[in-house]
């Protein structure tokens, strides 16, 4: 008997590249995100537009791929599980994120760069990375 099910597919663009480092025992780790949009019109008329952010990263060989092929504002297939991670800053105050951890990634549309950014939504900032903060 299953104990649950975590499972993500995302299809969307990359909001901005990939960035690839290391752990501390050479293992590759690379981070980037994927914007999904949907519209829809309202019962009066109104047409409405919503944007969803995903922070991706990948580990190992998918992460050396992720480096390698993908750019800011290409199209892509993620496909991984949830987890959120917290710790806690210098002056004591907690924050949490929620990534999907990716273990298969199809580029979708060109490969050899990125598509038109320029109807890309905004990314949204955050000093520290931080999607919760307590």
């Amino acid at each position: 008997m299953s104990r649950g099910l975590n499972k993500v597919m995302v299809i969307g663009h990359l909001g901005r590249d990939p960035e690839m480092r290391y752990t501390p025992s050479g293992r590759p780790v690379t981070s980037f995100s994927v914007v999904t949009s949907r519209t829809w019109t309202s019962a009066e008329g109104e047409r409405h537009e919503e944007s969803e952010w995903f922070n991706v990263v990948a580990w190992g060989n998918l992460a050396e791929i992720c480096n390698q092929y993908l750019s800011k504002g290409q199209q892509v297939y993620v496909e991984g599980r949830l987890q959120t991670r917290g710790w806690e800053d210098a002056e004591g105050k907690k924050h949490y994120r929620t990534e999907l951890v990716a273990n298969e990634m199809i580029v979708l549309g060109d490969r050899r760069g990125g598509g038109n950014t320029s109807n890309l939504p905004e990314e949204p900032q955050s000093s520290s990375g931080d999607q919760f903060a307590f």
